[in-house]
């Protein structure tokens, strides 16, 4: 049996589909490899892969004018790459989720990581996005959860954060407890 830092995949991947998620657009990113797979597999989803995160609010925006529901995957990376098409989901009133696995936390190993990583939160939150944050495993599934009540409910934006440590990158004190 999975322990909930296993399983936090296949939680989302389940709350996605009982959200109405037939769409998800992703740029590949090994904190969401497990769910991409998931995604990828399922007959009734369309996984798409795209060659920058802006693509994945034009893929929003075109399910929802297609009657059907999307979900964006990305790392906090790609967050900058957002920054003017995040402008049209309150312009345009269309509901966005986003699923952002947050790099450049404590025990980050990659010095390129750390400025996008620390600056997500504040930068969605400019944008006029929902920012929720899930720091543990058990966490995460509940707040995709809501985050798409409130998303679909309300047209809106709306962001999941997942922390560093959920997506299994750790801090040396952490390494050293095991």
């Amino acid at each position: 049996m999975k322990n909930a830092a296993q399983a936090w995949p296949e939680e989302i991947y389940r709350t996605l589909k009982d959200a109405g998620v037939r769409q998800v657009g992703y740029v590949p990113d090994a904190g969401h490899k497990r769910l991409i797979e998931l995604c990828i597999a399922d007959k009734e989803m369309r996984a798409v892969v795209l060659s920058t995160e802006a693509e994945g609010i034009g893929l929003a925006a075109g399910a929802w004018l297609g009657g059907e529901r999307a979900a964006l995957l990305m790392q906090s990376s790609g967050v900058g790459n957002c920054i003017n098409q995040l402008g049209t989901v309150s312009e345009c009133r269309f509901p966005l989720l986003m699923l952002v696995t947050i790099r450049g936390q404590v025990g980050e190993f990659n010095p390129w990581q750390v400025p996008m990583g620390r600056a997500t939160p504040a930068v969605l939150s400019a944008m006029g996005v929902a920012v929720k944050e899930a720091n543990a495993a058990e966490a995460i599934a509940p707040a995709v959860d809501a985050a798409a009540r409130l998303a679909f409910g309300s047209y809106q934006a709306v962001a999941v954060l997942i922390s560093q440590a959920v997506i299994g990158i750790k801090s040396f004190q952490d390494q050293a407890a095991r």
